[in-house]
């Protein structure tokens, strides 16, 4: 239905380019809209993320440069994704509790494994924060329903959308600030216990959902959404000190 509003709103009359195009790739869009829609609140509409997707893959028709090396379906999916994000980062629906208990489980992680020397356990966590096992798991839920992680933002080296770009679009230091935080957040990643870095690739390399992933690790769907919590909670407790100036001196 939004698909097809679009098409009326945007393109006019059929046959026009702009409605062969959206025709063509609806049904990308509509995938990756319900592929983000999955790790969001309730409260975000698919229809609202399909059309910011729409506008992003009319802008990709506009920006593509054929001579950059990538397939403009390529191109246009990080448009299309990039696109969704930023309407949903437009908007903050969590409330302060959710940001304010996310950096309380960010700080208790971070002086456990300062302490211990080790990956801290959702256990030892909790109980740093004296709150049950239910209760930290359900905020580290909250907390990660509340924002899109990072990797669905960075993409990986080969699907910046800039390197498909004219020049010009984009400077030289915002390449390195993201090359940097890329290199950073890989080495981040390579950190965490071997169970959470299993689910993060099943999840976002993979693009599995959490019950498949279940069914790979031999564990429930909550389960596997706790553990990807835990990990996104990790990472940001390591890299809360990231800057470009560290890693580029």
């Amino acid at each position: 239905m939004v698909v097809s509003d679009c098409l009326n709103a945007y393109s006019g009359a059929r046959g026009n380019p702009q409605t062969a195009l959206l025709e063509r790739y609806a049904p990308l869009v509509k995938r990756i809209a319900h592929h983000l829609l999955a790790r969001l609140p309730s409260s975000v509409q698919v229809d609202d993320l399909v059309q910011a997707g729409v506008i992003g893959l009319l802008e990709a028709s506009r920006n593509y440069d054929a001579g950059k090396g990538a397939s403009f379906e390529t191109y246009a999916g990080i448009r299309i994704r990039g696109a969704m994000i930023d309407e949903v980062r437009r908007g903050d629906w969590a409330p302060r509790s959710v940001h304010r208990n996310s950096r309380r489980v960010q700080e208790a992680m971070a002086r456990l494994e300062k302490r211990l020397g080790r990956d801290a356990s959702d256990q030892e966590v909790a109980a740093e924060m004296g709150v049950s096992l239910d209760e930290y798991h359900a905020i580290t839920q909250d907390s990660l329903s509340s924002r899109l992680f990072s990797i669905d933002e960075l993409g990986g080296e080969d699907e910046n959308p800039d390197d498909f770009l004219p020049s010009g679009e984009s400077s030289p230091a915002d390449g390195v600030q993201r090359a940097a935080l890329r290199q950073q957040l890989a080495a981040a990643i390579a950190t965490l216990p071997e169970r959470e870095r299993l689910v993060l690739a099943l999840y976002y390399d993979e693009e599995l959902n959490l019950k498949e992933i279940g069914l790979v690790l031999g564990v429930s769907e909550s389960r596997v959404s706790q553990i990807h919590s835990q990990a996104a909670q990790r990472l940001r407790a390591r890299l809360k000190d990231w800057s470009a100036a560290d890693l580029t001196g």
